[in-house]
């Protein structure tokens, strides 16, 4: 998994709206990505609402918000549509990004084990390395606990 310091590495992947996005190109602003499991599911929906209400405060902070998932741009469309959601989500369908931030992993729900997104969150700073991380997140609290922290390290 990324660590505290590590640089990101580029890579581009296709939004709800299938127009690629490169990490190349947002690079210089603060970025929060996170990760989720599966779109239109209870937690995933609640940690989605939660950053579309807050993406006012983020964007005063000059940070952009990403939410990934392995889901296609046409579910990530319906997600939005379905829960009026501002903020952008890209599709991951080959789990590359997922891997590569090491959030892809072995998970177990009701004695079966399968592979999936642990629910992950990563505060990117200008400079493209990570400042802050968050694993395995409980939804309730969490964004405003991002922000805070994205403050914080903004102040300093």
């Amino acid at each position: 998994m990324l660590q505290i310091g590590d640089s990101v590495p580029d890579f581009c992947l296709a939004n709800q709206d299938e127009e690629e996005i490169c990490f190349r190109d947002i690079k210089g602003r603060w970025i929060v990505l996170y990760f989720y499991p599966k779109d239109n599911t209870p937690g995933c929906s609640t940690e989605a609402c939660d950053f579309t209400t807050a993406l006012p405060e983020f964007e005063n902070l000059d940070a952009i918000v990403l939410g990934v998932s392995p889901d296609s741009p046409q579910k990530h469309r319906k997600f939005i549509e379905k829960k009026e959601l501002k903020i952008t989500l890209l599709a991951d369908e080959d789990k590359s990004l997922c891997k590569t931030f090491g959030v892809w992993q072995l998970k177990k729900f009701m004695g079966k084990e399968y592979m999936g997104v642990v629910r992950s969150t990563f505060i990117i700073a200008p400079d493209g390395k990570v400042e802050a991380l968050w694993q395995k997140v409980r939804v309730k609290g969490h964004v405003d606990a991002v922000k805070e922290k994205l403050e914080e390290l903004q102040s300093k």
